[in-house]
């Protein structure tokens, strides 16, 4: 494989519709090795994605493109009526349907183009990725959401792409999905860009890059590569940063020592003129010569100081930059061992039809697992009591909290800010924007509503009025709480949930995520 650019940005920064920048200006090749791209929640990476894809313009900078590019955005599957749509050959389809009924227009001949084939071809990826039961004009809301996704990975394959950029093609997928995913992403052989907080699909990539408000930063190899090459950086920004704060404690020491020398001595000087009986003119000459010395000096500390004042700004940026996200472990209504939830022959109104008993207490954490389709966000919509079970009973001891995929607890129109202080009004002020901003949600976005936000920050947002509500919680349900979170943020929810002393129900396909979380048990639906 050759390394010949494909992409390539010159100077290119973007401007919200606000006036503020959300990067400095990037120049930067994109080449055909496998890369990821990563950064926190609302720097940007999408709107990059965009960029590159040529969907949207950057305010500044120009991105030139050897080649034809397809773009999957995260969005894109939930705007699809067909499964021709997914696979982004609908209007092909139909310009082919048109001429098989006897359409002359030029224009429908020039959609199809050279893609006579585009049926066969579509058709005979869904059958090699076992989607053979479906047809491009089925409704694609009858699809699971792995379904979905999968089928528009399907489109990119088939796109005939110098370059894809897929933006989350994990998310929604379930375990074999996400392998068949790696498998497909692993046989294409053209320039390909992921924007993911995966870490499987990451440990793929030969590259990372990352986006900070700063710009761009490369790092070459997979995931792992990069989580070293950033705990190194983190290490050296300490380190520097704590050099400098003894640098300039010992510069403030030598100048205080400094000052008081040239007291002594001008003090001692105007003694010995005096007692000389020398001259006033020579006594003014050596005093304007003692203040030249002092303001010599005073003007070098000063600069000195400007330079040594500067280089802590930015290491103490590079360290903030890197600072780890922090969630406060939420309390826990019930004491360690009581019983938070007694589950009886239970059968999901959606799913699997299997009759389910489980019995979990205060301090029990389990996944729920099984492929998509299984029932898995529904049983937790029953537990949560949105949703009647078909048959069978259950019993939640205390409170229950849950956080669905699509953070349905979270008002469009209200603020991160305003939610917060609504799921605990007897937080201070000052606290709600701390914790806040311990989840890195910026001090200016938290007063914005939250439809304006990115998905991360929603979920960011949603999470923090979960976990900081006045009401202790018992039972915590969570599904894919890991889709959208960057990936500073997931180590802290792993952290947070690890602690957590109440019961925990968590559905993800993420086996990363799972795996770190130490789980006492899990329950496989399907």
């Amino acid at each position: 494989m050759t390394n010949t650019s494909i992409l390539t940005l010159d100077g290119v920064t973007l401007a919200l519709p606000d006036g503020r920048q959300l990067f400095a200006p990037i120049s930067e090749s994109f080449d055909q090795r496998r890369t990821g791209l990563v950064g926190v929640n609302g720097v940007g990476k999408s709107l990059l994605g965009q960029i590159l894809a040529g969907s949207l313009a950057p305010s500044e900078g120009r991105c030139l493109r050897s080649g034809r590019v397809h773009y999957l955005h995260q969005h894109f599957v939930s705007q699809c009526s067909t499964v021709a749509e997914l696979a982004q050959v609908g209007s092909v389809v139909a310009a082919l349907q048109r001429i098989e009924a006897g359409s002359a227009d030029p224009v429908d001949f020039d959609v199809v183009a050279e893609r006579w084939d585009i049926r066969e071809r579509v058709q005979a990826q869904l059958d090699r990725h076992g989607l053979d039961q479906l047809e491009l004009e089925r409704d694609a809301a009858s699809l699971s959401g792995g379904q979905a996704m999968r089928v528009a990975l399907i489109g990119a394959l088939v796109s005939q792409a110098d370059y894809l950029i897929l933006d989350e093609p994990s998310n929604h997928l379930d375990v074999d999905a996400r392998e068949q995913l790696h498998q497909m992403l692993l046989g294409w052989d053209k320039g390909l860009l992921v924007i993911s907080h995966d870490r499987t699909l990451l440990g793929h990539m030969q590259r990372i890059v990352e986006l900070t408000p700063q710009g761009l930063r490369s790092y070459a190899g997979d995931y792992r590569h990069y989580e070293h090459a950033k705990a190194h950086e983190q290490a050296c920004a300490l380190h520097t940063l704590d050099r400098l704060k003894h640098e300039r404690r010992r510069q403030t020491q030598a100048l205080q020592q400094q000052r008081e020398s040239l007291e002594r001595r001008q003090a001692d000087a105007g003694r010995q003129a005096r007692k000389a009986n020398q001259a006033k003119i020579l006594i003014g000459r050596q005093q304007q010569r003692s203040q030249a010395t002092a303001g010599r000096q005073q003007r070098e500390h000063q600069a000195a100081e400007a330079k040594l004042r500067a280089q802590l700004r930015q290491a103490n940026e590079q360290v903030e930059r890197n600072r780890p996200i922090v969630m406060h472990v939420p309390d826990a209504g019930r004491s360690q061992g009581k019983s938070v939830l007694s589950v009886s022959g239970l059968q999901l109104p959606r799913g699997s039809q299997a009759p389910l008993d489980l019995h979990l207490r205060s301090g029990e954490h389990m996944a729920v697992i099984g492929a998509n389709g299984t029932g898995k966000s529904t049983l937790l919509k029953v537990l949560a009591g949105q949703l009647q079970a078909s048959a069978g009973s259950f019993q939640v001891y205390g409170e229950v909290a849950l956080l669905d995929q699509y953070y349905s607890l979270l008002p469009a129109e209200l603020s991160a800010l305003a939610f917060l202080r609504l799921a605990n009004p007897g937080l201070a002020h000052s606290e709600v924007r701390t914790r806040l901003a311990q989840l890195g949600l910026d001090a200016a976005r938290v007063e914005m509503p939250t439809a304006l936000l990115s998905g991360g920050e929603r979920l960011k947002a949603a999470l923090a009025g979960l976990i900081y509500r006045q009401r202790s919680v018992d039972l915590l349900l969570l599904d894919e709480p890991s889709n959208h979170l960057d990936l500073p943020s997931l180590l802290a929810l792993e952290r947070m949930l690890d602690q957590f002393c109440g019961g925990l129900l968590v559905v993800s396909h993420d086996q990363a995520f799972l795996q770190r979380l130490q789980l006492h048990d899990s329950l496989r639906l399907g």
